[in-house]
């Protein structure tokens, strides 16, 4: 058993951190929650008053000449970029216990969310230095939010793999605290129920990335390095760094103090919009609203059908996928004035229509997109639209739940996700000239998904549409159940007909010319039941495993140029 001094100076420092890790600290905190407690009471609208319009953004179209030299205005300035990566969550939500950033991507590589992330910054990296420097590295820092749920793991996964390429000195990892729980309407703390002495914490929301990174320095660091970007994203969207050159050289091009990556959204789909709100009095800020909230505020200002598509097919307001891009001059001009504090709000689950208690303690909650609601108007704040296939693919939902999507709908599930990474790499084989034969559909874990054929890459291989349209040469031809992974940089397709399984490995002084027929039993997608225990779980929440039958498989760990041709 604590003595009673024990208890009392462990209380005190429980009060103290959650003091002080809240701009404003517990004073602040309580009376905002009290006033938005009051809000909540009394049914306030936060956007009584504002009339919603559809803002200024770019629509980019992949592979055709805008795209290309957005792309490589993107590569040019990915040198003066810094990268954020949100990933205090784990992955129970999934049917996976271990850290979200650790869940293989796809099962043909096996490498992780975080892996992929980095190999990517790697080799913009490279690539921005090759267009600007000569052979001059400028190393990009990267960024990760942990929790005290993620922090330890996340440091043990980098470390047992040497940060899969990056120097230990460009990853900075910020740890986001929890904040108080509120008990009434009052605001009152709330304690444990089996320790008076502690209060009761919860997460604060991904908003707390921008109050962690000005309250850190680095901020000021990057300024005096002559970074000029920094770029947010999340953690389990294996497809956002095929959508981030194009989107960077939008934000150059455009000059734009906060650009959104959006996706195009069907008319009140469960995703947000990105919106222009303009007040009565005056103020505009551009900003996500959610789609239960955009399709009633239409319908509130004289837009009788609400949120309707247009003759595009789709809503006008883009869909927000929580991918942002700021300029960092503005950034550090905002965060200095406002410490880096985020619009905050509370959703309170009330026992009655009475709203006088909770069912269970709440807290205020922030969010990582909701940085441009304190902006001035002058802000210039827009939006990039990519197709969704290319850009976006979150993992988020486990098995059951996601077999529950009615048809049509995104599963946003391992299975999915995974799929997409293999349809949106056959789209761009497509579109650079390969022939890629046309998926077929496949049910695993309840979800019918399109099975392309399952290509990969690393990304210094392709890591632009131009860079990947120069090493697809002459006549290629794919086979629905083929497999192909690329891990070479310099790895050139030339009249390749592939029937099969095909593995490239090549340092990255070697030049591979690979042509011919490569034809075998390949790899095939076995089903596998997501009860099943005796099966890992990344396996199980996808509902298949690859039963690797035969391959043709090469390994060029010499420099020189070579020529595969069975």
């Amino acid at each position: 058993m604590m003595r009673k001094r024990e208890v009392f100076w462990i209380s005190l420092f429980q009060v103290a951190r959650l003091n002080s890790s809240y701009p404003g600290g517990l004073e602040l905190y309580i009376k905002t929650a009290r006033e938005l407690l009051a809000d909540s009471k009394a049914g306030k609208n936060p956007f009584d008053g504002f009339t919603p319009s559809v803002p200024k953004g770019e629509v980019l179209t992949f592979g055709d000449e805008n795209f290309i030299n957005f792309e490589e205005s993107g590569v040019r300035e990915a040198q003066k970029a810094a990268f954020v990566l949100v990933a205090g969550g784990l992955g129970e939500r999934l049917g996976y216990n271990g850290i979200k950033v650790a869940l293989p991507a796809d099962t043909t590589t096996g490498a992780c969310f975080l892996q992929q992330y980095i190999e990517s910054i790697l080799a913009l990296q490279e690539a921005s230095g090759r267009l600007t420097q000569g052979d001059c590295q400028t190393q990009i820092p990267l960024v990760i939010m942990t929790s005290d749920d993620t922090h330890t793991r996340i440091v043990e996964l980098l470390e047992s793999n040497l940060y899969f390429g990056m120097e230990p000195t460009q990853v900075k990892l910020l740890k986001q605290e929890k904040v108080a729980c509120l008990d009434d309407n009052d605001a009152r703390l709330a304690v444990e129920p089996r320790n008076k002495y502690r209060i009761q914490t919860k997460p604060h929301g991904h908003g707390d990335v921008h109050s962690l990174l000005f309250s850190s320095g680095l901020l000021k660091v990057w300024h005096d390095a002559g970074l000029r970007w920094v770029l947010f994203f999340q953690d389990t969207n294996g497809l956002l760094f095929k959508a981030i050159p194009a989107a960077l050289g939008v934000s150059a091009t455009r000059q734009y103090h906060v650009n959104s990556l959006t996706v195009p959204r069907k008319a009140k789909e469960a995703i947000g919009g990105i919106t222009k709100l303009t007040h009565a009095d005056g103020r505009t800020m551009v900003i996500n609203v959610e789609y239960n909230q955009l399709d009633p505020l239409l319908r509130a200002t004289g837009h009788d059908d609400g949120d309707v598509n247009d003759e595009t097919g789709y809503s006008p307001f883009p869909g927000n996928i929580n991918q942002l891009i700021l300029e960092l001059d503005p950034y550090i001009e905002e965060l200095t004035k406002t410490g880096g504090a985020i619009k905050e709000f509370v959703n309170p689950k009330y026992k009655d229509a009475s709203k006088t208690s909770f069912k269970s303690s709440t807290r205020l909650e922030c969010m990582m997109q909701d940085y441009p609601k304190t902006l001035p108007p002058t802000a210039r704040v827009g939006f990039t639209v990519l197709d969704a296939w290319l850009a976006y693919a979150p993992v988020k939902n486990n098995p059951e739940d996601a077999a529950k999507v009615p048809k049509g709908n995104p599963y946003h599930s391992a299975t999915s996700g995974e799929m997409a990474i293999y349809r949106a790499n056959s789209l761009i084989l497509k579109t650079a000239g390969a022939q890629v034969a046309d998926p077929v559909l496949q049910v695993f874990n309840g979800q019918e998904v399109e099975v392309w054929p399952r290509t990969t890459w690393k990304p210094k291989w392709g890591l632009t549409f131009a860079e990947i349209k120069r090493k697809v040469c002459g006549s290629c031809t794919i086979s629905q159940r083929s497999t192909m992974v690329i891990k070479g940089r310099d790895v050139i397709l030339e009249d390749l007909s592939l029937d099969g399984a095909l593995l490239i490995d090549a340092v990255d002084d070697a030049k591979v010319k690979v042509r011919g027929s490569v034809q075998n039993k390949g790899w095939i997608l076995e089903n596998i039941d997501y009860k099943d225990a005796s099966v890992p779980e990344e396996l199980r929440i996808r509902g298949f495993r690859l039963n690797k039958i035969e391959q043709l498989e090469k390994n060029y760990t010499e420099p020189g140029e070579f020529c595969l041709e069975p």
